[in-house]
């Protein structure tokens, strides 16, 4: 597959995953392609920490209340540090962004597919805390995401994108909109 072809591909998949093991090598490859992203002045904000332990894997999606990619064999827990990278700007969202869509990039590549969990987890009820107590995290990082890892059950559908012209222009924002 071209790099093209997987940007077209890639697509967040909430169906039920297979029980096949996504292979460490498979797991550390996507892991390099997320800390292989940019980052704001290099602070390399962003850590991650891959689960392919079925009993860990068990606890977490214990406290994920409602429940959010459960069956996959997997998961990748994506950390930030909130740190300033110059003056009094943080670029932390930027960074574990872009590392982030490498991550989901580099699954879809692989032929796994995956879903960016982030809100469900921050919310009020904050069970990115409780995650990151499972885990052992430091308090200077905060858990702000997490990647479910897995071949899919059934065949994904992806959502249907609205056309290029809606949504890009040269030169200007056309006139009337």
């Amino acid at each position: 597959m071209t790099f093209f072809e997987t940007l077209q591909k890639r697509h967040c998949y909430r169906g039920k995953f297979r029980p096949d093991p996504v292979p460490r090598e498979d797991l550390r490859a996507i892991m390099e392609a997320g800390l292989a992203a940019p980052s704001g002045c290099n602070r390399q904000t962003t850590s991650l920490i891959a689960v392919d332990d079925p009993a860990l894997l068990k606890r977490l999606h214990a406290v994920i209340d409602p429940p959010a990619g459960e069956t996959a064999p997997a998961m990748i827990c994506v950390l930030t540090r909130r740190v300033c990278a110059y003056r009094d700007k943080c670029f932390a969202t930027q960074d574990y962004a872009a590392a982030i869509e490498n991550m989901l990039l580099a699954v879809t590549a692989l032929g796994y597919e995956s879903c960016w969990i982030e809100g469900h987890i921050t919310d009020d009820d904050r069970i990115c805390d409780k995650m990151a107590q499972i885990l052992g995290v430091p308090d200077e990082y905060e858990l702000v995401c997490y990647l479910p890892v897995g071949l899919a059950q059934a065949e994904p559908v992806p959502p249907k994108k609205r056309p290029f012209e809606e949504r890009a222009w040269f030169n200007a924002f056309p006139a009337g909109e």
